[in-house]
């Protein structure tokens, strides 16, 4: 008979954030020679390293399993590249892997599937993880395998409808002009994340569980260990921000757009981590948790404006935690743009610039690395959870195709 157990977070890492970009290119990023599967291995390393320190009898070969996001799995991202990263790791082969896609939502789907497994009894550690590098594979890179191919593929009426593969920013459009969001709104929200990451980084947040990553690109062996996302202008000289911020043009809707660079997410690489135990096991090795999960929820919307399924989603993970949106200290909404996250606010009854919402900024500012998003974001929230004495969180994430999931987390 499948058992209730009460489900913790011990500790969740990342690496430091690459802007995309390949090599040759005039803005390459820091991680744009790296390999997805080495930077992946470094960050599990890192983070079970980490948890040895703390525990000397955590034994990995009791991880049930390592389940890892990632969108375009092709490439050396391809292959099951959570079998292939744990194993560089050194992870014992006795742990078995699994790569899952769920668009945005793959990292936090790892999170959900590992609590729900563990709930059921199917083993006492899960060990979760997510990786991107889109400056080798930006998203569709799968999809556009088969259309250069012409191979068949085929999306919903709606999707044919208004085009194929209908970009998330002009959804993000949409969403905008349903709401009547004004462009000044998005990038206030825009500016915002980037000050709060800004000032986390300043004070540390970001380096105590940042793995830094070595590897060689053209002979010279680099180390990467901070973010080069982040703008410190969005601090240092507001008002020349916020100008930057008003001259940008919007891309999707060249007319009387709203959405722009500045009010949309990164595209980055990066790679995160997390591990989750019972209660149960992490007291019998003394490891304080960070948190317990008390709810997860995941949802369908419109494929078409897209990102707005994580309202359903919360609304779901709320009722299951019994709790409320009152009651939450974090809400983490991820910053794919700003629209969706203004329109989340909107809905649940909070203002877009509540101090409870991603208080150490999101992915307008830090960047989206698809498949390690929900991982990463996860983590900024524990560890600002534990970090502040709060009570309880939710991140919410929307994805492509007009899915949402949702977390709730408690503090211990």
């Amino acid at each position: 008979m499948a058992s209730s157990r009460e489900v913790v977070v011990i500790d969740a890492v990342r690496s430091a954030i690459g802007k995309s970009g390949r090599k040759g290119m005039e803005k390459g990023g820091q991680l744009c020679q790296a390999s997805a599967q080495e930077l992946l291995a470094a960050v599990i390393r890192g983070l079970l390293d980490r948890v040895h320190a703390r525990a000397p009898a955590f034994d990995e070969r009791e991880i049930e399993e390592c389940i890892v996001g990632c969108l375009s799995q092709i490439g050396e991202q391809g292959g099951n590249i959570a079998r292939f990263a744990a194993l560089l790791a050194g992870v014992p082969k006795e742990v078995a892997c699994s790569t899952v896609n769920q668009y945005c939502n793959s990292g936090l789907k790892t999170i959900n599937y590992a609590t729900r497994a563990l709930k059921a009894g199917d083993g006492e550690i899960m060990l979760c993880a997510g990786v991107e590098l889109m400056s080798h594979y930006g998203m569709g890179s799968d999809v556009r395998i088969a259309f250069e191919a012409n191979y068949p593929v085929r999306f919903t009426s709606r999707v044919e409808e208004i085009g194929m593969h209908v970009p998330q920013g002009l959804c993000a459009e949409m969403i905008s002009e349903d709401e009547g969001h004004t462009r000044e709104e998005l990038d206030r929200f825009g500016m915002w994340s980037m000050q709060k990451a800004v000032e986390a980084e300043r004070k540390g947040w970001f380096a105590d569980h940042i793995i830094p990553f070595e590897f060689e690109w053209d002979g010279v062996r680099r180390r990467v260990e901070k973010d080069e996302t982040l703008r410190p202008k969005a601090v240092d000289d507001p008002e020349g921000y916020w100008e930057d911020l008003k001259n940008l043009k919007p891309p999707f809707k060249p007319d009387g757009g709203r959405v722009t660079a500045g009010n949309s997410s990164q595209i980055v690489d990066g790679a995160a981590a997390a591990l989750l135990m019972t209660a149960d096991k992490a007291e019998k090795l003394g490891l304080e948790p960070l948190c317990r999960i008390i709810g997860t929820a995941s949802a369908g919307g419109e494929p078409v404006p897209m990102l707005l399924a994580p309202i359903p989603a919360a609304e779901k993970a709320l009722a299951r935690a019994g709790k409320t949106m009152d009651d939450m200290d974090i809400i983490e909404p991820n910053e794919a743009f700003a629209s969706p996250c203004l329109a989340f606010a909107n809905h649940f009854g909070y203002a877009y610039d509540d101090p409870r919402v991603n208080p150490t900024g999101g992915a307008i500012a830090i960047g989206h690395p698809i498949g390690a998003s929900g991982v990463l974001y996860f983590g900024e929230m524990v560890h600002h959870l534990k970090r502040t004495g709060g009570r309880a969180g939710i991140q919410l994430m929307c994805g492509g195709g007009g899915i949402g999931i949702a977390t709730v987390v408690e503090a211990v």
